[in-house]
C-alpha cells in the first residue's frame, strides 16, 4: 500500500510523509524538545481509532440511532467547524498556506475525491446496521487488495502478477472467515464491499494528487479541504433519505453530550495521526494496526457476546499474515525478526530476571485474554453478571 494514503474520519489508514528541511541551527534547537515516547503516539491512535468504530456500533445498533449518514454528516459539519477555528486561532493548519488550491483545482480534484470519501463513510457506517464489528475488521483486510486493483485500473501502476499472487492469500483468508461468519447479512456485505471499493478508489485518487509536490498536505490539512464539501454532499442525501424520520425525541434519547463526544473523538483521530506521522517506522504501524484489528475483534466478542468460529479466526489469521506480508515483504520480516532476536538476546543478557517477569506476564496476558474472548460462548451467565455490575451492552452484534 503506498505510503502517501491518507486517513478517513474513520480512521483506518496512516500516511507517512517527509516534512521540508529547515536550516541546522533551528533543528538543533528543536531537539531537545522531543516530547514523549513514540509508544505514546502509538497508543494514543489506536485507543481513538478503536473507540470510534466502537462507538458508532454503539450508537447505531444498540442505542438505536439508525441514522448512519445523520451521523457521518454531524461528524464531518464538527470537523469543519473545528478546522476552520484550528486555520484562524493556532498553527496547527499552517501547513494549508503552502498548498496552491484554486477553485478549478478544487472542482477537478477536491470534490471527486470528496465523494469518494462521503460514500465510503456512508457505507462504512450503513455496514454496522448489519454486520458485527469482529466480521467488520475482518473485511476491511481486504482494502489493500481494492487499492491496488484500483491503482492499476486507475493506470498508475503496471499489473504485477506475483503481487497479485501474494495479495490472493488476504482474499482467501476473508472468504474462509466469511464461511465461518454465524450472523451473516448480504446486503451489510454489499454496503462494507461498497465502502472497501470507494474508499480504494479515493486512496488512489489522492495518490494521483499528491504526486504533485504543490499538493503535499497532512491529515488535518487534508480535512481542512474535504470536510466542508463533504459535509454537504452527505447533508443532501441525508435530507431526502434521513432527516424526514428522525425526531428530535431520539437525538435527546441518545444525549447530545454522547453526539458530542462521539463526533470530538472521530476529529481527535485525526489529530493524533498529525502527531503521529514520523514518530514510527512502517514497520511499527502495519503490526500495530494488525493489533487493534484484533483487539477490535476480542472487544466485540466481551462486549456485545458477538460470536466469533473457530473458522473465522482461521480465516482472519490468514488474511493477517498476508496482509503483514503484503505491507513489508519478506527481506524486511526477515531483517526485523532477526534484528528483534538480538536485542532480545541482549536484553535477556543484561537483565535475565526481567526478562522471565516479562515472558511470564505475556503468556498470563495471552491466557486472560482467550479465556475472555472464550466467555460469551461458554460462561454467558458470568458475563451477563459482569456486564450489570459494569452497566454493558445489551447482547445484540
Amino acid at each position: 500500500m503506498s505510503d502517501n494514503e491518507k486517513v478517513r474520519t474513520s480512521g483506518e489508514v496512516v500516511r507517512e510523509q517527509t516534512l521540508p528541511t529547515v536550516n541546522p541551527a533551528s533543528e538543533k534547537q528543536d531537539a531537545p524538545k522531543a516530547a514523549f515516547h513514540p509508544a505514546v503516539y502509538v497508543s494514543v491512535w489506536i485507543t481513538l481509532s478503536s473507540s470510534v468504530i466502537l462507538f458508532n456500533k454503539y450508537l447505531l445498533d444498540y442505542a438505536n440511532f439508525r441514522y448512519p449518514i445523520i451521523l457521518t454528516t454531524w461528524h464531518l459539519t464538527f470537523a469543519t467547524i473545528m478546522t476552520q477555528l484550528l486555520a484562524r486561532f493556532t498553527t496547527v493548519l499552517d501547513g494549508r498556506k503552502s498548498v496552491k488550491m484554486t477553485g478549478r483545482v478544487y472542482l477537478r480534484a477536491i470534490v471527486p475525491i470528496g465523494l469518494m470519501f462521503s460514500l465510503s463513510l456512508i457505507c462504512g457506517n450503513m455496514t454496522y446496521l448489519y454486520l458485527s464489528v469482529a466480521f467488520i475488521q475482518m473485511l476491511k483486510a481486504t482494502t489493500p487488495v481494492a487499492v491496488l486493483l484500483a491503482t492499476w485500473g486507475m493506470g498508475m501502476a503496471p499489473v504485477n502478477y506475483k503481487t497479485l499472487g501474494n495479495v490472493s492469500i488476504i482474499v482467501l483468508g476473508v472468504v474462509i472467515a466469511s464461511f465461518g461468519e454465524i450472523k451473516f447479512v448480504m446486503i451489510g456485505f454489499l454496503f462494507q464491499l461498497g465502502g472497501i471499493v470507494f474508499e480504494a478508489t479515493r486512496l488512489v485518487m489522492v495518490q494521483r494528487l499528491l504526486s504533485s509536490a504543490e499538493y503535499k498536505m497532512d491529515p488535518m490539512v487534508s480535512l481542512y479541504y474535504f470536510a466542508p464539501i463533504c459535509a454537504v454532499m452527505n447533508g443532501a442525501v441525508a435530507l431526502f433519505l434521513e432527516f424526514p424520520r428522525v425526531t428530535m425525541e431520539q437525538v435527546y434519547g441518545v444525549g447530545i453530550w454522547i453526539l458530542l463526544a462521539n463526533a470530538m473523538c472521530a476529529f481527535l483521530l485525526n489529530v493524533s495521526v498529525v502527531f503521529l506521522i514520523g514518530k514510527t517506522s512502517s514497520l511499527v504501524m502495519t503490526l500495530c494496526g494488525v493489533l487493534k484489528d484484533i483487539l477490535l475483534v476480542a472487544a466485540s466478542m466481551m462486549l456485545w457476546n458477538t460470536p466469533v468460529t473457530a473458522l473465522q479466526f482461521f480465516g482472519y489469521s490468514i488474511a493477517l499474515i498476508g496482509l503483514v506480508y503484503y505491507k513489508l515483504g519478506g527481506d524486511k520480516i526477515r531483517e526485523q525478526v532477526g534484528q528483534a532476536n538480538r536485542v532480545w538476546a541482549e536484553y535477556g543478557n543484561n537483565h535475565p530476571a526481567q526478562r522471565k517477569f516479562v515472558i511470564f506476564g505475556a503468556a498470563a496476558l495471552i491466557f486472560f485474554l482467550f479465556i475472555g474472548s472464550m466467555a460469551p460462548s461458554y460462561a454467558p451467565e458470568s458475563v451477563e453478571r459482569v456486564k450489570g455490575v459494569l452497566g454493558g451492552a445489551t447482547p445484540g452484534n
